[in-house]
């Protein structure tokens, strides 16, 4: 017997050219401004994540006029590395345009082949600090690839790493973490993966192989520091590097006051569950920050995620023009927080955890 069309269709469509197109019909508010006047808790305009080393934003005026059109008053750059390249962050962004940018530095964590590690981490902390880094940023690279002396890899709870940041604490350098990527870039490649996309655009996001930590691993790391430094304020990258489980996000809020969480890289996630985020919101209405990571910022992005946190739009695009959607096959649906709670997340939190 002949097979249907449909049988046949199946039987030979691959996943890289299937681009459905939904039928819903849904309602459709544009935001092209946000309520209030937003701090970008979480951006890149740097050099460090740069294809070809160059500044990511060629064009500053250009960037300018879209913070401008999108009322983002400061950007917080995590781009500033340390040392020379530091310095040029800081005097590209922050000095050329006193508190529209809010650079911050990274730790060289070769400093963790030394003699003595710890001392070698502070020293950098403190360098920091003198040449104007606004705060620290703590990459998924601790963790997943840098190894000390002995050859062993180096986990954020790591005795030396909190020494560091615990300096971090005591010079009133706040931290924001990224310790861990998307829990499917933990799991199996296989036919239940939900990131099989993604993965296959970028394969060494990938970290289920042999030899590597768990997801729930770095988790306990994760924690493990932020309890270690009390006196550390952290805001973790990603909504808590845990954006699937917003259970244990609020669990996380409610254990370690020194914690807060951004909203950078996530609205896709957060799309899929809106009401338990607006729920994670009203209990810890001044630990949540604005975030974009979307990098270099434009338009689209902005408007994209003041939809998501403004309307009660259903069924929409995260990454609207995306042929595949980059994160996931799924549309998102609107949070709709309420107005009281906007100048928090959008702005204020921002002002107080990085004292800008």
């Amino acid at each position: 017997m002949t097979d249907t069309p449909a049988e046949r269709l199946v039987d030979t469509l691959l996943l890289k050219d299937w681009h459905p197109r939904p039928q819903t019909v849904a309602e459709v508010t544009p935001v092209p401004r946000p309520a209030v006047p937003v701090v970008d808790a979480h951006n890149h305009v740097g050099r460090w994540l740069s294809p070809d080393g160059g500044w990511l934003v060629d064009d500053v005026p250009a960037l300018m006029r879209v913070l401008d059109d999108h009322d983002v008053v400061t950007l917080v750059n995590l781009d500033g590395r340390w040392g020379d390249e530091l310095t040029a962050n800081l005097d590209r962004y922050d000095r050329a345009d006193p508190g529209r940018f809010a650079t911050f530095a990274h730790l060289d964590w070769r400093a963790l082949q030394a003699d003595d590690a710890a001392a070698a981490l502070v020293a950098q902390v403190d360098d920091a600090a003198r040449r104007g880094a606004r705060g620290l940023k703590v990459w998924k690279d601790l963790g997943l690839t840098h190894r000390d002396a002995t050859g062993t890899l180096v986990l954020p709870d790591d005795d030396r790493v909190v020494t560091a940041l615990a300096r971090a604490g005591t010079l009133g350098l706040p931290v924001l973490i990224h310790t861990a990527d998307p829990v499917a870039f933990f799991d199996p490649l296989d036919a239940t993966n939900e990131r099989v996309d993604e993965l296959g655009e970028h394969p060494d996001w990938w970290f289920g192989g042999p030899g590597l930590p768990t997801f729930a691993r770095l988790m306990t790391a994760l924690e493990t520091l932020v309890a270690a430094t009390p006196s550390t304020t952290y805001v973790g990258a990603h909504v808590g590097c845990y954006a699937e489980n917003l259970a244990w996000v609020s669990r996380m809020l409610d254990d370690h006051p020194n914690f807060n969480v951004d909203t950078g890289g996530r609205f896709a996630e957060l799309g899929r569950t809106p009401r338990a985020f607006r729920r994670l919101v009203e209990r810890h209405p001044t630990r949540v920050l604005f975030g974009t990571d979307a990098y270099p910022p434009d338009a689209l992005a902005y408007e994209t995620a003041f939809r998501f946190l403004e309307t009660e739009d259903e069924s929409f695009d995260y990454a609207p023009g995306e042929v595949v959607p980059p994160q996931g096959r799924w549309t998102i649906s609107g949070a709709a927080l309420p107005s009281s709670l906007l100048p928090l997340v959008y702005a204020d939190n921002a002002r107080r955890v990085f004292r800008l």
